[in-house]
């Protein structure tokens, strides 16, 4: 989880301590917020959750009758549509980055992740996409490890571990039940912490810098795409379009505001309850309720994403004792 809102505009729902710019995993301890500040950043968390997964629903329901890039793109012009507004005054100010480079590779990995996401929720239920893409946590650690020369411990790397096994269940590889589509989800699992991990890279660049560099490229990179795949909207269809756009940009906002007013780490363990979430408009609005091997798989992910974000709070705790 980064100040920034996040990876990759946070198409994978639980959060971890690394999707926040300007902050290192394990982040460090910090004061104790007043009991009401936590309360309302866990409060707008849930409400940031609740926008990103009706935007999934949105997203779903325009995959059935339109291509994935269409989706794509209004995900990211509307989003682009919005930041542009609200910094209409100091746009180009804000859009100045010390790392240009980097950014632009960060924007790249989160329109992947989007991108994947979505391609994974035409042929798959929402809950099931989600509990694979819940495995970006421990990916994270993993990635930390392996290329910012982060330590890692036997406990997070039994996490790592326990998380793949639980993927597993839910693929099922050589049952002859796997949807090739849940690889896509699997696939933006890994891309969303590639964008998490590049985050921490930029991040003295500002949030709006973030933000904004977030927006402007997947939007460029999808509008490359666009006029290969750009078919007539029906009118009955335009709302959810600038939903998909409006729903994420409304989740990024109170994401960012959540980590203002309670720490990452109190925070991280809540973005689990996305997946509920996900099982539930996956009812209502599909009639998809995850099997049993989904419930498996993805309570095993959870545990050992709840398992990895202990030993990251513990290691955080130790450093600062000493």
């Amino acid at each position: 989880m980064k100040t920034d809102t996040g990876g990759p505009n946070a198409a994978p729902h639980s959060i971890a301590p690394a999707d926040l710019a300007g902050a290192d995993m394990p982040a460090p301890p910090l004061p104790e917020p007043e009991k009401s500040l936590i309360g309302k950043g866990i409060g707008l968390l849930l409400i940031a959750l609740l926008f990103f997964t009706l935007m999934d629903v949105a997203a779903k329901k325009l995959g059935q009758s339109y291509a994935p890039a269409m989706v794509i793109w209004a995900r990211f012009a509307v989003n682009l549509a919005l930041v542009s507004l609200i910094f209409r005054g100091s746009f180009l100010k804000h859009a100045r980055s010390r790392q240009p480079g980097l950014q632009l590779l960060r924007g790249a990995f989160q329109m992947a992740t989007v991108a994947l996401f979505f391609l994974a929720i035409r042929s798959i239920g929402l809950a099931e996409a989600a509990a694979l893409t819940d495995l970006n946590p421990v990916l994270i650690t993993l990635g930390a490890a392996l290329f910012l020369g982060e330590k890692i411990g036997p406990r997070r790397v039994a996490g790592i571990f326990v998380s793949f096994l639980g993927a597993l269940i839910i693929l099922r590889p050589g049952a002859g039940v796997m949807d090739p589509a849940a690889l896509f989800a699997l696939a933006a699992a890994f891309t969303y912490a590639g964008g998490a991990l590049m985050t921490r890279v930029v991040r003295h660049d500002s949030t709006a810098t973030s933000v904004i560099w977030s927006a402007g490229v997947g939007t460029a990179l999808s509008s490359l795409a666009l006029p290969f795949f750009w078919q007539e909207v029906a009118p009955v269809d335009l709302p959810l379009f600038i939903a998909v756009g409006a729903l994420g940009a409304a989740g990024q906002a109170a994401l960012i505001v959540a980590f203002r007013h309670a720490p990452a780490g109190v925070l991280a363990p809540y973005g689990y309850l996305g997946l509920v979430l996900s099982s539930l408009w996956g009812w209502i609005f599909f009639a998809q309720l995850p099997d049993l091997y989904t419930v498996a798989g993805a309570a095993v992910i959870v545990l050992a994403g709840i398992w990895v974000w202990n030993a990251e709070r513990r290691a955080a705790l130790n450093a600062a004792a000493r």
